[in-house]
């Protein structure tokens, strides 16, 4: 395969779990032909439900019904087990030096009251840091600084505060708290430290949900830096960019009370900590399908709008600075460096991927991939991987690669039987690969082994017999039995005088007092 200016000798493992068990394969060199070799690690396991790189690469961790084991990623040797067998959800802290783990809540006789199900572990030690219950498995991970100085966290709809140091107690009592209600959010900034603080607040009793913006330690309700209301939200997603300067509230509503929707209304805030704030202003009605910031964290891209959808980039004064107009689209990814996007359609939508240059405003290719389930770009930013899988999809379960040109480098069909599960790329440190520079060379490819589904328009049987010059009575089914020509007309002519003799009767029965009745 011809390499692209950029390109990196070093080539991302990658972690697949599936019902028999988990593997990690690799390839040699830039041929992204993935394989399982004899030093990588492997286990047979049918009770595998998360798997999970640290953000750095350095570990890889996996819970195999048993027990979590975390390897080290360097030579693939066990760094420590943590005793968790049901573990449902894996979680490592920014630099890697902390799990959180999160499993069903569940009540037993010898529990009435219930057990903790969301612990956070300390990786060198193997000891268990923290443990509360948290029954939603949407709104169970803490939200960390980025150097691990401060994670937080809501339970009882108080978001609380913790200050880690290196005394064991600090995980114990926590240093501040704001009060809320249940369903409040509270997520840390990325970047500076100490970090800025983003709490939500659903409304009550008809009132306005509320967003505020602290710096932390400063967080008494009149040292907000920045507030937010708005009505119509049931949940919110918080979104951060990059750099921790700006954040993106993601509104919606389970129920679209004016009746144009089955799926709620959504709505988009921006929040800016120099303390601006605004809506985002969106220019067709219809949902709002997928946000995602830029990595230069100056930029996000919002797909929405009744099908097909509308695709925008914004900058971070909510102007538009990109109309990608509209298409068959649910989904967006950027690479890890932003120079490339991928806009697609993916669940109840054909499969259709679109790959644009964002720096030159024009799209690179356009390719379909059906049936996917899953979308990853590779952390080099060329190549991305496509996979369809369980339990969303059960039958074609597999993965692919390829390249931003639209190139196919990789298929794995997985075996009849058994079920693909999950995959994930390993991560790496942000200075590990150069940006790649965007070229219109196609690298030779290879060829799918699945069938390509017809694009000819269906035309129905019997006008496919006239274009063949047949005539489609011909072909129509006869009746087998035979009717004698005398006895038919017999049939006809009986029916015809019990229909004369029904009418004389209901006539009788109008101009008379007493009822007909007919024998």
């Amino acid at each position: 395969m011809a390499l692209d200016s950029g390109a990196s000798i070093v080539c991302p493992t990658l972690a697949v779990r599936s019902n028999v068990g988990v593997e990690v394969w690799s390839c040699e060199n830039l041929s992204l032909q993935y394989a399982y070799k004899p030093n990588l690690p492997k286990e047979d396991c049918k009770n595998c439900r998360s798997i999970s790189f640290s953000a750095d690469g350095r570990y890889f961790a996996y819970s195999n019904g048993t027990e979590i084991k975390v390897l080290k990623t360097n030579d693939w040797a066990i760094e420590c087990t943590l005793p968790r067998p049901k573990a449902f959800y894996l979680k490592f802290s920014p630099l890697g030096n902390y799990l959180a783990t999160w499993e069903l809540y569940t009540v037993t006789k010898d529990k009435p009251e219930g057990s903790c199900n969301m612990f956070i572990y300390e990786l060198s030690s193997t000891l268990e840091m923290f443990a509360t219950v948290l029954k939603n498995p949407t709104d169970w991970e803490p939200s960390w600084s980025s150097d691990e100085s401060l994670f937080a966290i809501v339970i009882g709809g108080e978001a609380l505060f913790y200050e880690i140091s290196e005394d064991i107690t600090s995980f114990l009592r926590y240093s501040r708290k704001i009060g809320g209600n249940r369903g409040a959010v509270v997520s840390l900034s990325p970047g500076a430290c100490p970090p800025y603080v983003a709490v939500y607040t659903p409304g009550r009793k008809g009132g306005p949900s509320m967003c505020k913006l602290y710096k932390y330690p400063s967080l008494l309700p009149n040292q907000a830096i920045a507030c937010k209301s708005f009505f119509q939200a049931d949940r919110v997603d918080l979104l951060w960019n990059k750099r921790g300067s700006g954040i993106l509230l993601f509104t919606s509503t389970e129920v679209d009370k004016s009746g144009a929707s089955y799926y709620g209304n959504q709505a988009l805030h921006f929040m800016a900590t120099k303390g601006d704030s605004c809506s985002v202003p969106l220019s067709k009605e219809g949902p709002v399908h997928c946000v995602k910031w830029s990595p230069k964290a100056t930029e996000f891209v919002v797909v929405y709008g009744f099908m097909p959808s509308k695709a925008a980039l914004y900058n971070l004064k909510c102007d538009v600075i990109f109309d990608f107009g509209e298409g068959p689209r649910n989904c967006a990814y950027f690479n890890s460096f932003g120079n490339l996007l991928a806009l697609a359609g993916f669940g109840n939508l054909p499969g259709n991927v679109e790959i644009w240059d964002t720096k030159k405003r024009e799209i690179v290719t356009n390719i379909k991939c059906p049936d996917t389930t899953y979308f990853e770009w590779n952390p080099n930013g060329m190549y991305f991987a496509t996979a369809t899988t369980a339990p969303r999809l059960r039958i074609g379960n597999g993965f692919k690669v390829y390249h931003y040109s639209g190139s196919l480098v990789h298929e794995t069909i997985w075996p009849q039987g058994q079920e693909l599960l999950g995959i994930e790329w390993q991560k790496y440190p942000e200075n590990q690969f150069a940006e790649p520079v965007i070229t219109k060379i196609k690298p030779e490819g290879i060829k799918s082994s699945l069938p390509v589904a017809s694009k000819k328009a269906y035309t129905p049987p019997h006008l496919r017999m006239i274009k063949e010059g047949k005539n489609p009575e011909q072909f129509m089914p006869r009746s087998q039995v035979k009717v004698n020509s005398t006895q038919a007309a017999n049939k006809r002519v009986d029916s015809h005088l019990k229909t004369m003799w029904f009418t004389v009767l209901l006539i009788a029965s109008l101009l008379s007092s007493t009822p007909c009745t007919m024998t």
